[in-house]
């Protein structure tokens, strides 16, 4: 289940983060690969050559006077025969590799040597990254000295309170630093500086003591934070990703300031926690359709997360009668959650009466049902956990096998009894899958813009989960063919140390179960966790950019639980975390092409493929799916698209005052505009023009489906 913390005042605002902790915590522990630590006396051959032919081949390239804004930064060269984790780092947030002379990040690792034309290349703009000790790093003030210091615990700017733990402790010489640098992170008992930097001309330089560890996390998690406080903008961003939220965390804030930030962060869709408004209650409503208010005028589409078999507190306390039981037949209150037994026809009439009376009373997006399935992650391991042991289910069990699987607890312990158990509880999860899908179906007849979602753990790269809990994806996701809805991976608590690779294998493990793998998506939690991790308990930093970048890569949709549990350091760059494209630039222009559509880092008005574009702020220029070229262009006087939250084919200007957007959307599509929209047209015809306004800006919904629109301002 989802990780949540239980405010102490919440009441019944219940949330997840409870039970996944008291569960897991008798899981089996992995442990991360040691880090390595070394430094290099002399330069490879390498780095020597590269140095004597690099700045030179720069200086002479036609690169901009010190005076003009620095060019985007769109790729690096790590000057040496081991690049170490510097490809992982820069790659995590947009950058890409490139041949040394035309990088605008060089890296230079220890024993890297000096080049005179390093500082110059530095003020014409390049960004400079030194590891260690070298003659490089003495060339820009970074000097070894003779004492040294054991580092075991770092203290960041960033996150000063963080607790950055290595899990190794290295001895290291007390650098001197240069009086203009800043710095970043230090030794936290004696000060002894980590990482610094300083900016001079156009560019920049950053220091720092040794190797970021293997993966690039292990041991600095914000260097990707200070490259950007010195100046560094990664050139590539996505506003795609999702994000679970509690009103429990939430409960007295400014919700217009939070939406503006969330989709600033990249967020483009909210899953709500909906059981705390299954039950009518006059503030606890006013507060959700604030909420729903506000992320629709920034851009924000907002879903209904709803985790059956709990329905509400107040259900609870009502039905007695209708609460599920565990193998020691007692009342299924598990952690946070309560859970009823939807398999009683009675009870599942009431609970969907009630759900679809939530889904109708609020102006929602869509609906994910989430983590439809039974309890515990011990299986049955722990009676005091395991369901369904209500009567409905023992008394279907046992017309079908003769035997009551209350047994299995008691006297019945052959391991052929037991299987046929556990696979009759996997196939009853599905066929509540089913039937609740069809269920939220039937809502679509009134409410045609509903877009439908399935949470379900992953149980084939973690395949203790079926027997766990009765997860199958293997019969759930031939649904699809029958069913339009999004599968959204849980990314399961027993793998959350293995490392950002796990998710191009996880996504691996899902192609040969269903066709429809644009269907398909993964949920990262980002967690306090159970296991022996280094250096940070919490994915943070350049750990969560690789956990994110990764698992883009790997699925058309990534969602993060919970939007509270990012910590503020890392807001700025996920973006450019979760944004896949290739990205070249050549004489002027750039080529990009992305598999989702992508947002390009970009001063002005631009051209796009040779046309005038209208959608981007000023600042970013938002592209479809596939190959484009961007060139600068004049500034235009028509209206501009500010935001889409669609997946856009096209678009372009009609005359002085009309865009018109060709998109597909699973759920109904949300378009920022600078004027104030006065009609409306889709697919031809004229159409009713709903609008929310906020600081000269408009937000129009569109509906759900693939459409042509043309929207006419003033």
């Amino acid at each position: 289940m989802h990780l949540h913390t239980n405010p102490s005042n919440r009441n019944d605002r219940n949330s997840p983060l409870d039970s996944k902790l008291a569960r897991d915590s008798k899981l089996s522990r992995d442990q991360r690969e040691r880090n390595s630590f070394h430094t290099r006396k002399n330069p490879p051959r390498y780095a020597r050559l590269a140095l004597a032919w690099l700045f030179p081949a720069l200086l002479s390239a036609g690169t901009v006077s010190p005076s003009g804004p620095a060019p985007l930064a769109t790729g690096f060269a790590v000057l040496s025969d081991d690049p170490g984790p510097w490809p992982q780092i820069l790659s995590s947030v947009g950058f890409r590799p490139q041949p040394a002379g035309a990088a605008d990040i060089v890296v230079l690792r220890p024993g890297a040597p000096a080049a005179s034309q390093l500082t110059e290349r530095v003020e014409q703009g390049c960004f400079v990254i030194v590891e260690g000790a070298s003659t490089a790093a003495e060339l820009f003030g970074f000097r070894a000295g003779k004492d040294h210091v054991v580092v075991g615990s770092v203290e960041d700017v960033h996150r000063p309170k963080l607790p950055i733990i290595w899990q190794k402790a290295a001895e290291l010489p007390r650098f001197e630093i240069p009086k203009q640098a800043r710095v970043f992170a230090k030794e936290r008992w004696t000060g002894a500086p980590l990482i610094a930097g300083y900016t001079t001309g156009r560019g920049a330089v950053l220091w720092v003591a040794t190797s970021p560890g293997e993966r690039g996390y292990e041991r600095f998690p914000y260097i990707l934070q200070a490259l950007n406080e010195l100046g560094l903008n990664a050139p590539l961003r996505s506003a795609r990703l999702w994000a679970f939220f509690d009103s429990a965390y939430r409960a007295r804030v400014d919700l217009d300031y939070f939406a503006a930030r969330w989709r600033a962060s990249g967020i483009s869709t909210l899953q709500v926690a909906a059981w705390h408004n299954y039950d009518p209650d006059p503030e606890r409503d006013r507060y959700l359709k604030t909420l729903i208010e506000s992320c629709h005028r920034h851009g924000i589409l907002v879903y209904a997360w709803i985790e059956l078999p709990h329905v509400s507190g107040q259900f609870w306390k009502a039905h007695p009668e209708w609460r599920e039981k565990t193998a020691v037949l007692q009342d299924a209150q598990l952690d946070w959650r309560k859970l009823m037994n939807l398999a009683n026809r009675d009870c599942f009439r009431a609970a969907s009466t009630g759900i679809k009376e939530l889904i109708t009373r609020f102006n929602w997006d869509g609906v994910n049902l989430a983590e439809l399935y039974f309890e515990s992650l011990e299986g049955v391991g722990n009676p005091a956990r395991f369901t369904p042991m209500n009567d409905d289910i023992r008394r279907e069990f046992r017309a079908a096998h003769g035997f009551d699987p209350i047994e299995l607890f008691q006297n019945r312990k052959d391991p052929e009894s037991l299987r046929q158990f556990l696979d009759f509880r996997a196939g009853l999860a599905r066929r509540m899958q089913e039937e609740w899908l069809a269920e939220i179906e039937k809502v679509r007849a009134s409410r045609p813009d509903l877009d439908l979602v399935l949470t379900h753990v992953d149980d084939r790269f973690d395949t203790g989960m079926k027997d766990a809990i009765g997860a199958d994806a293997g019969r759930v996701l031939p649904l699809l063919d029958s069913h339009d809805f999004t599968f959204l991976i849980e990314d399961p608590a027993t793998v959350w140390n293995l490392g950002p690779q796990r998710y191009p294998e996880i996504a691996k493990r899902y192609q040969p179960l269903t066709h429809r793998s644009d269907k398909l998506a993964i949920d990262i939690n980002i967690v306090d966790r159970y296991q022996d991790v280094y250096p940070t308990k919490q994915q943070t930093g350049t750990e969560l950019f690789e956990l994110v970048h990764l698992a883009s890569t790997a699925f058309p949709r990534v969602a993060l639980y919970f939007e509270n549990s990012i910590l503020a350091p890392d807001l700025p760059l996920l973006p450019a975390a979760a944004a896949v494209a290739q990205l070249d630039r050549n004489a002027g222009k750039l080529a990009v092409d992305s598999p989702h559509g992508v947002g390009v880092l970009w001063n002005g008005d631009a051209l796009v493929d040779g046309k005038p574009w209208p959608l981007g702020d000023g600042a970013t220029v938002w592209l479809p799916a596939g190959p484009h070229t961007l060139e600068m262009a004049p500034a235009g006087s028509g209206p501009r698209v500010l935001d889409f939250n669609g997946d856009l084919r096209s678009a372009e200007r009609t005359g002085p005052s009309g865009i018109e957007l060709s998109y597909e959307c699973a759920s109904r599509a949300l378009a920022l505009v600078d004027r104030k929209p006065l009609r409306l047209e889709i697919d031809g015809a004229d159409a009713a023009l709903t609008l929310l306004d906020s600081a000269n800006r408009y937000s129009v919904l569109l509906p759900r489906g693939q459409h042509l629109v043309t929207i006419h301002t003033e």
